[in-house]
């Protein structure tokens, strides 16, 4: 019988029809209230089971059957094979429409490596659909994806969130309840963005693109320096957030705390286009342990690059936000931009010597999402070229107790002459070494690293060349960057020089660089070879290079005026794995106001016994560093002679 035989198909759909009829699947609860942490999705009935059958997740419901958010295969249930089973999803964020789930059938035969996920493994292609679940639909729309950040003065907090839509929204603040009567209301501004304002596939696609809702910001002013403060965002009629608390920032604390790292990504529960980062939720445990264990002491968070790994697919944007807010609801998080937020093939700065560097690693997302979800301090901007809103949030500073912070953009114009480089000039030239003795520099692609990513040679002597002088001749204490998925801490180190290979000193002319991407992606690039070890997978750290592993994790960094230290937690165990500790050379006088080290004596003291006591107090130094340097040297020698080079993860094909 030919088979475009009317009869003949009409027995197939006859057949489709009566699975699809007898085949039910159903998922609970049908309205997600606040506290709901699970959803559950049921199947019974479902003849001649196959290990590849799966649920595929859609929101909004209207989503044709190939635009999936993602996918779970039923063979995750023990009892699939009986043709019934139960999935359990955690709550899914509020992509401000409701949600359905839909079960087909995956035969083998229909594989497709033209139609692959980022790891180059076969995406169902959304035929051979079996049965539909009822939506889920969320209880109220109350505005969710709170964050922080500071704001331009110090006695400001920046509040942003999301809503489904753009009416009136306020924020309520004060320091103590809400019933106490000393709570304030600020207005808030909204914006948003469109699909027509993505720059390529697939963030301006029907797959990739879904509503952001609306952005609000709002500005909680008049804050008294140190004290906690509480509040809430929302209206009404619309709904209000939980309500959160920070700690306001003091100008003349003593003491900088910060949680930094850089390319954490995103965890979702299921199955999707892009590698997500489930090592991510341990980074975001171990912080909000370490702060919660603060008490009232402030922090703030540093996320330097690579943010979501959204990578276009607008969703995964949504995801990560919920899962920052247990920390950055109470704590300031920063960012900077890095590759996977801005990268596409038309970004308006790509000089001669980046072929090859600057790719489409944004998934045409070209910064549009990063700029307007976050804000930062400063107005620093440049216009996309494609009428789309500008980039923002690309370089900027602030001060955060005895630290001034910096960062800047490595995905756009940093050369001499560039607005970028003008700033970083113009901002390390007025930094009060008094107030803010320390000064640490950010930016998401390294100018030191030992990775294998000889591709961005050219970059990085661009960095050496332009930027590396700035941070030379202005003290700058230490630098850190993303990008490479470890962390390493090298030396204080001028043009590949080591000025020091202790982990204590005092400051001695150049910053300690160290790369800190290592927040939860999970590709990670082998070390640079070495022309004496070609074969080994491994390969020995070159001198400059003091500590490098392959364990994700964060930094957290403690300063007060009179050291600084930044110290590497592992995720595996929460403790530290490597240290530095940096002495700035001042030391605190009576009055709690700090005094350089080679000042001169108290005037009481004659100029001979000046000259006797300062004589003494050089030999002292002299046989206190000489007995130091001997000792540190017994101590690298040995921990040489034990191992050559630290142990990593293999690189992953």
């Amino acid at each position: 019988m030919h088979p475009q035989n009317p009869l003949l198909l009409f027995l197939f759909a006859a057949l489709a029809a009566g699975e699809a009829a007898a085949t039910t699947l159903t998922a609970t609860p049908a309205k997600l209230a606040q506290y709901d942490r699970q959803i559950t999705i049921r199947w019974s009935d479902l003849r001649d089971p196959d290990g590849l059958d799966y649920v595929a997740i859609y929101s909004p419901p209207s989503s044709p059957d190939r635009n999936f958010l993602g996918y779970l295969f039923l063979n995750g249930s023990a009892t699939w094979r009986t043709g019934a089973g139960e999935l359990s999803l955690p709550r899914l964020p509020n992509l401000r429409a409701p949600y359905q789930f839909r079960l087909f059938r995956w035969p083998a035969k229909e594989y497709s490596y033209h139609h692959v996920d980022h790891d180059g493994n076969p995406l169902p292609h959304g035929h051979h659909r079996v049965a539909v679940s009822g939506e889920i639909a969320f209880e109220s729309a109350r505005p969710d994806q709170v964050h922080l950040a500071f704001a331009d003065r110090v006695d400001e907090m920046r509040v942003i969130f999301v809503c489904a839509d753009g009416a009136k929204r306020v924020v309520r603040y004060g320091p103590g309840k809400e019933d106490a009567g000393y709570w304030k209301e600020v207005a808030t501004e909204v914006r948003t963005y469109e699909q027509k304002h993505m720059c390529d596939l697939p963030a301006n696609g029907s797959v990739g693109w879904r509503d952001p809702g609306f952005v609000f910001d709002g500005l909680m002013k008049g804050l008294e320096p140190g004290r906690r403060y509480f509040y809430k965002v929302g209206s009404d009629s619309g709904g209000w957030s939980d309500t959160y608390s920070f700690i306001s920032r003091d100008s003349e604390a003593n003491e900088t705390i910060a949680f930094l790292f850089g390319d954490m990504g995103t965890s979702v529960p299921y199955n999707t286009y892009v590698r997500t980062q489930d090592e991510s939720l341990l980074t975001i445990k171990w912080i909000l342990r370490d702060i919660q264990a603060l008490g009232d002491k402030p922090s703030f968070i540093s996320h330097i690059g690579d943010i979501s790994y959204a990578r276009g697919y607008a969703w995964v944007w949504d995801h990560f936000f919920s899962q920052i807010e247990p920390i950055a609801a109470n704590t300031p998080y920063h960012v900077c931009i890095g590759n996977h937020e801005y990268d596409w093939p038309s970004q308006p700065w790509k000089p001669w010597w980046a072929a090859g560097i600057y790719g489409t690693d944004g998934g045409g997302e070209c910064g549009i999402p990063y700029s307007v979800k976050f804000r930062m301090p400063g107005n620093s901007f440049v216009r996309t070229g494609t009428g789309a809103p500008d980039t923002r949030n690309l370089y900027y500073s602030f001060d955060s107790g005895v630290v001034h912070f910096i960062y800047m953009s490595t995905e756009t114009n940093f050369v001499q002459g560039s607005d970028q480089y003008n700033f970083i000039k113009a901002d390390l030239l007025k930094v009060n070494r008094t107030r803010t003795p320390f000064v640490v520099f950010q930016g998401h692609r390294p100018m030191y690293t030992s990775s294998n990513e000889d591709r961005e040679f050219a970059l990085r002597q661009q960095m050496v060349q332009d930027l590396e002088p700035l941070l030379v001749t202005y003290n700058v204490t230490l630098a850190l960057w993303g990008h490479v998925h470890r962390y390493e801490r090298f030396c204080p180190i001028k043009n590949f020089q080591c000025l020091n290979l202790s982990s204590s000193f005092v400051y001695p002319s150049a910053p300690v660089h160290a790369v800190i991407g290592m927040g939860g992606q999970d590709w990670q690039p082998i070390w640079q070879p070495r022309h004496d070890h070609p074969n080994v997978p491994i390969y020995p750290q070159p001198e400059w290079s003091m500590y490098r592993g392959g364990e994700f994790g964060y930094t957290k960094l403690v300063a007060t005026k009179e050291k600084l230290t930044l110290m590497y937690i592992g995720n595996h165990d929460g403790q530290v794995h490597d240290m530095v500790e940096i002495f700035s050379g001042q030391v605190p006088s009576n009055s709690g106001v700090a005094e350089v080290v080679d000042k001169k004596l108290d005037t009481g003291v004659s100029t001979k016994q000046k000259f006797h006591l300062l004589y003494m107090e050089i030999a002292g130094s002299v046989l206190f560093a000489l007995l130091l340097g001997f000792s540190f040297g017994l101590l690298i020698r040995r921990k040489r002679e034990a191992a050559q080079w630290t142990p990593v993860k293999n690189e992953e094909s």
